[in-house]
């Protein structure tokens, strides 16, 4: 596959998981203020901006909604969520001819249901409708894709840019919320509860948790099921084991000997989730070792465009 079109595949589909991941964020904490007091709500925005990776020109200044609306249609935010839908649009656009023209259609809709907003204001807007339609409208997208999209070395591209941005997003999630809540001295009661509550929903998981656990939110059980099991959709072993399949499948289709090295840190990170034990990971260092997974993702994407998008033209010829 030529470079050009594995990049764009890659970030269309990264920018696409990101204005989802965002959506969620945002209006799982919307909805959780009816809750909170004025400092756990500086907190708890605070952890929302150092998800979405502290923009630097989004500040908190006391107004949730500001805020939210900041993070939504701030155009000069390049993690804003026009921001991200627009980038998705315009990856797209460069690789027409690679998507089906259903992926085309909807995609374009999306678009524009942002743009409109970014051109006229967002004065009369509700902020939460509007936010579940993006979400349903990725949604929407991702089952196109799946369905009328070949599954060949595109649509892996694809699916190993949204399961990179997924796990990232998790543990990076996971990673903020263990920092402040993970101590001994916590425990999920009281304030703590309803913030436990908010990092499962942010990760559409507190029913899945539910039916293992029940509705005991046990900061442990929740690290465990959040980070390591292996059929909920949003966890990070979940995405990585996904996202590891995928890369196989484009050695399988190219350049196997080129791609053995994304292949074996891929597989390292997908063994050490898949072999992790959270006894273990907690009687370490829990942080050091979520950080350990965040750098890895950060070392596969760095891999991804070393081997595939910004290689050496010799890299392409073989070595002539």
């Amino acid at each position: 596959m030529l470079s050009r079109v594995a990049d764009h595949l890659y970030w269309m589909s990264r920018y696409l998981e990101r204005a989802e991941h965002a959506v969620r964020l945002l209006s799982v904490n919307l909805n959780l203020m009816l809750d909170e007091s004025p400092a756990s709500a500086e907190r708890r925005w605070r952890r929302v901006l150092a998800a979405l990776g502290d923009p630097g020109n989004v500040v908190w200044s006391g107004d949730p909604y500001v805020l939210a609306e900041e993070l939504t249609f701030n155009s000069a935010d390049p993690s804003s969520v026009t921001s991200c839908i627009v980038g998705a649009r315009e990856n797209a656009r460069n690789v027409r001819e690679q998507i089906s023209a259903e992926q085309w259609q909807w995609l374009n809709q999306l678009y524009l249901r942002v743009a409109r907003f970014r051109i006229d204001g967002n004065a009369d807007i509700q902020l939460p409708p509007f936010l579940g339609s993006i979400s349903e409208g990725v949604h929407l997208f991702q089952g196109i894709t799946d369905s009328t999209m070949s599954h060949g070395e595109g649509w892996h591209f694809i699916q190993i840019g949204r399961y990179l941005e997924r796990a990232s997003a998790t543990v990076k999630l996971l990673e903020i919320y263990y920092r402040e809540f993970g101590k001994p001295q916590h425990s999920p009661e009281g304030t703590d509860f309803h913030e436990w509550m908010g990092l499962l929903r942010s990760c559409t998981a507190f029913e899945a948790y539910c039916k293992v656990y029940t509705a005991d939110l046990n900061h442990d059980r929740i690290m465990e099921f959040l980070l390591l099991s292996a059929e909920f959709p949003h966890s990070a072993r979940f995405s990585v084991n996904h996202m590891y399949g995928a890369i196989e499948a484009t050695q399988q289709e190219g350049d196997r000997y080129r791609g053995s090295t994304l292949v074996r840190i891929a597989g390292k990170l997908r063994a050490s989730l898949g072999f992790g034990q959270i006894q273990e990971i907690l009687a370490q260092d829990a942080c050091a070792y979520l950080e350990s997974v965040h750098a890895c993702c950060r070392e596969i994407h760095d891999t991804i465009y070393r081997l595939y998008i910004d290689y050496p033209v010799q890299t392409a010829l073989g070595g002539a």
